[in-house]
């Protein structure tokens, strides 16, 4: 199954009700954006990285972001999420895809490839440590990763109808197909909040990096949680963060 391309798509906007402009904020000289793609090229199995934005003028900046890091990128619509993303997969052919999203500059390539290794080895339409059964959780928030088919994400396309599964890639996919394989951490991370939404989150995210990221993105999950055990602190900075609602 490794000669089909896998195509690792990132959505990326300005646009963000809670922390504008999140995605290009900086640490430590470089946007959000950047550590992510960063940290997402480290896969082994993914064979594109494309960034998915949207026709706003606004996003004109994440293009450029996508130009300095020599990224693919694909424009569609703001609003309908889930067409914007069947377009960009159609348009570099991707057979299969990893879901990424852009505010997630922790995200584990090690973590991802555990994902996608386990896909291409088993017969499950989406493979995830996140998805919407929130009692399978095991992985810190924003880590969070998705892997399945063009297929599947053609047939949500062709088929999805309310504004929810419009605005969001998965849940279409999530609510017609049963043999969804959720990924377990062997420890469960679950309270931890990696992603960033709020001021609160960036604030965590940049003390983590001031602690971890030494010009290369040589971090990972267990070392996270070192420094996070090791400082409890960190804890409190995003603790009353809660994530928003897809409904």
């Amino acid at each position: 199954m490794k000669n089909k391309k896998i195509v690792a798509i990132v959505q990326a906007r300005v646009g963000s009700t809670r922390l504008l402009g999140k995605v290009l904020k900086e640490i430590k000289g470089k946007t959000i954006l950047t550590h992510v793609v960063e940290r997402v090229s480290q896969s082994k199995y993914i064979d594109q990285i494309v960034i998915a934005t949207s026709n706003l003028k606004q996003d004109d900046n994440i293009i450029k972001e996508a130009n300095k890091l020599g990224i693919s990128y694909f424009r569609g619509s703001e609003s309908n999420v889930l067409n914007r993303y069947y377009h960009t997969a159609t348009h570099y052919n991707a057979d299969i895809i990893v879901r990424i999203t852009s505010d997630c500059p922790l995200i584990d390539p090690n973590i991802i490839d555990d994902l996608i290794k386990f896909y291409l080895e088993h017969n499950y339409s989406v493979v995830t440590n996140a998805g919407i059964d929130k009692s399978s959780r095991t992985y810190p928030r924003g880590l969070d990763t998705e892997v399945f088919s063009f297929k599947l994400l053609k047939e949500a396309f062709t088929n999805a109808k309310e504004n929810y599964q419009l605005e969001h890639v998965t849940p279409y996919i999530y609510e017609n197909n049963k043999d969804i394989y959720y990924y377990k951490n062997d420890v469960d991370y679950s309270k931890y909040r990696w992603t960033l939404d709020t001021k609160e989150d960036f604030d965590l995210i940049e003390a983590i990096y001031e602690k971890l990221y030494k010009i290369e993105h040589n971090f990972y999950l267990e070392d996270i949680v070192k420094i996070m055990e090791e400082n409890p602190k960190l804890i409190e900075i995003n603790k009353d963060i809660e994530q928003k609602e897809i409904k």
